[in-house]
């Protein structure tokens, strides 16, 4: 495989992928300047589109993750809908301008001006983990936008980042570099699926392709002083969408009690639990999630 093989604003780590739906999903990725409120320079924004339908779905992706996180759930989406995933403002391989604090608002800002310029239109926005909070939260401000939420395995109802507490020098520089350990990230990969042998050696190269860039560290720095969405909390009972809460029965980073107080908070919402499947349905049972989303999406 040669470096002219996929887009050219991908780290040449990409040229370690060995794995179809990798390799694939990573071949499809585009940028896109993204004007928004948080500056007058267009931020250079990387994302994922496919397949047709008058109600699109936006995929968000979980903590220091990306967008290829969905390389298994994306393909199996498209058929029936038009699908898109983003990197949002300070992760993925989405730009960090060095001048815009990473924040839950910043962040929903940028969601916003992606969706302004290239949706458009009421969509079903699906969230992984911190993905789930973001999704809330936009979710609150503009429900004339999401018609329908999904929350897969979400974040919300935990604190801010534990991390934060240290993010102060020299530690959060300390932080940064544990963060970005090879052991440490392999750890975490092991962590999130029930079945380990999914964690290979492609799954790794996939969570290690952001940490190519620049900045990585002080956006994560920067978002982690922030406090994250622990601010979420009170809110999720105002939530006013028909949501579908996706929870693998193993999960071993947030654990399942987060759950059942979702459905119970929630007003408009419904429980599917995705049996021998941790912390990433969408990476561990993608033909179930799918099937358990497909369903949502057309039912009135």
């Amino acid at each position: 495989m040669t470096s002219t093989y996929f887009p050219h604003f991908i780290p040449n780590i990409a040229q370690n992928l060995t794995e179809k739906e990798s390799c694939q999903l990573v071949h499809q990725i585009k940028q896109e300047p993204i004007a928004t409120s948080l500056n007058s320079q267009k931020i250079k924004t990387t994302y994922i589109q496919g397949g047709e339908g008058e109600l699109p779905i936006l995929l968000l992706h979980g903590f220091d993750s990306s967008l290829i996180e969905f390389r298994r759930l994306f393909p199996k989406l498209t058929p029936t809908t038009e699908t898109f995933a983003l990197d949002f403002l300070g992760f993925g391989l989405t730009d960090r301008p060095l001048e815009i604090p990473v924040t839950p608002e910043a962040i929903k800002a940028h969601i916003y001006a992606f969706w302004k310029q290239l949706i458009e239109r009421p969509m079903v926005l699906v969230g992984a983990s911190m993905g789930g909070a973001a999704a809330i939260d936009f979710a609150l401000t503009y429900p004339e936008i999401v018609k329908k939420l999904v929350l897969l395995d979400s974040a919300g109802f935990a604190g801010g980042p534990t991390m934060g507490k240290l993010m102060f020098p020299p530690l959060d520089r300390l932080a940064a570099a544990f963060l970005k350990s090879v052991k440490v990230r392999k750890r975490i990969i092991e962590n999130a699926y029930y079945d380990r042998r999914l964690a290979t050696e492609d799954a790794l190269y996939c969570s290690l392709l952001h940490l190519a860039d620049p900045n990585w560290a002080k956006a994560i720095i920067s978002f982690t002083k922030s406090g994250g969405y622990n601010f979420l909390r009170p809110k999720i009972s105002q939530i006013p969408q028909q949501t579908l809460i996706i929870w693998g029965e193993e999960d071993q980073i947030l654990g399942t009690k987060d759950a059942t107080r979702f459905e119970s908070t929630i007003p408009d919402s419904e429980l599917v639990w995705i049996p021998q499947s941790g912390h990433v349905p969408h990476l561990e049972k993608p033909e179930l999630t799918t099937e358990t989303i497909l369903r949502f999406f057309r039912a009135s």
